[in-house]
Parts: C-alpha cells; sequence; structure tokens
C-alpha cells in the first residue's frame, strides 16, 4: 500500500489523475475507465498476472506491470500474460513516469489514430488504423497496443527487415540495450495469433542479426 500512495502522489505531482485500487478483483472491474494501468505483480485476491489477464481480454489499454522478482522468466511471463511494459521494484519514479508516458504517447499516437482512411493491406493481413484493428484471413487478431504497433510498423514496411532498435524505439522509446528480450516476446505472441509457425515461419521472419521481416508487399 505504502508504494501505491507515493506512486500515486508523485504522478498527481506530475499532472495525472490517479486512481488507487489495493485489490486484484476490483482492478480488473475498474480497468475501463483508464488510460494505462500500473498493475502490480503481488496483489491481495486476484494476483497481477490474472488481473493483467482480466484486462487484456476485454480492453487493449496499456499496462504496465511492476515486481519485486527478477530474472527474465518474469518478465517474459508477464508480457506473455499481455502487459506492454515491465517494471522491477524497487521503481525509480522518474523512469516510471517516463514509461507511463512513452506508453500514453504511443497510444495516442497520429498511426494510432490513424491518419488514412483505407486499410493497410499485407497478404492475408489487413489493418485499419484508425480503428486499431487487424485482420488475418477475414478472422479479428486480439492484439494488445504493443503488439498492434509492433505488426503495423512491421506491415508499413512489408518485405524490408526492421531493426531491433527501430521496434524497441517504437515500443518504449528506448533504444535496444542488447539484453531487453521483449520484441523477441511480441513477435512469439504475434506469430501465434497469425497461425505462423515458430520453428520456420513464413509470414513474421527473423533476419539474424539485423531485425524481422513481414513478408509480402503493401497494398493499399
Amino acid at each position: 500500500m505504502r508504494l501505491a500512495w507515493e506512486v500515486a502522489r508523485f504522478l498527481h505531482r506530475h499532472g495525472f489523475e490517479v486512481h488507487t485500487l489495493h485489490r486484484g478483483e476490483q482492478a480488473a472491474r475498474a480497468a475501463s475507465s483508464a488510460d494505462v494501468v500500473v498493475l502490480d505483480w503481488m496483489l491481495p485476491g486476484l494476483d497481477g498476472l490474472s488481473v493483467c489477464r482480466a484486462i487484456r481480454a476485454d480492453h487493449p489499454l496499456p499496462i504496465l506491470m511492476l515486481t519485486a522478482r527478477e530474472g527474465d522468466a518474469s518478465e517474459v511471463h508477464a508480457l506473455e500474460e499481455g502487459a506492454d511494459d515491465y517494471l522491477s521494484k524497487p521503481v525509480r519514479p522518474a523512469v516510471l513516469l517516463a514509461r507511463i508516458r512513452a506508453l500514453l504517447r504511443r497510444a495516442s499516437s497520429p498511426s494510432r489514430a490513424g491518419t488514412a482512411e483505407a486499410p493497410l493491406r499485407v497478404g492475408a493481413l489487413e489493418m485499419h488504423p484508425r480503428r486499431r484493428e487487424a485482420h488475418h484471413k477475414g478472422v479479428a487478431l486480439m492484439l494488445t497496443d504493443a503488439e498492434y504497433t509492433l505488426l503495423h510498423l512491421l506491415a508499413t514496411q512489408a518485405g524490408t527487415v526492421v531493426s531491433r532498435d527501430a521496434l524497441c524505439m517504437a515500443l518504449s522509446g528506448r533504444s535496444y540495450d542488447g539484453l531487453d528480450r521483449s520484441v523477441d516476446q511480441y513477435i512469439s505472441r504475434l506469430r501465434r495469433k497469425l497461425g505462423d509457425s515458430g520453428r520456420a515461419p513464413r509470414v513474421l521472419k527473423t533476419v539474424r542479426g539485423e531485425g524481422y521481416l513481414l513478408a509480402g508487399t503493401v497494398k493499399r
């Protein structure tokens, strides 16, 4: 509770309207009215990962997970459950603020709102930037905010390798540090949702040492 109170006070000072909830089931119910969710892994009632799953099932809003757990496995687990970003405790307030602002910028960017009415088509993939929706082979894809951002960037440059650094910048506003595996996790999740093979992908291809490529050409 003390961490939640300190974070809320800090964000209030920087112009945010903050609603603090201390039980997981409360957070899951209240998420629909939020612009971004900062979610602690360890919560009374429903734990943070369960809350993340519940929110993600109904809402595409950005989710940032906080946890005292250490190691890549925890980060991977959080991202696989639908989190858009991840911070380990103890949290540095300035870093938390920067991450929240990056998530909100991405959520409200022109690419999210969409400046073009026409859908973006690459092979069997069709994306509608204004509505921030995607379909593959006519079936709607349930994508998180981060997944949509990543897929849209790859689609706009279909047939061209997009560097890991460019993908990291689009997702978090940070350059690739040589260690961050979040892009790999998002690609893995997108492959599953596109029905692509993880061992021999034909849609989302890995170009070793360079980045990732969405096979096909752009058709508007």
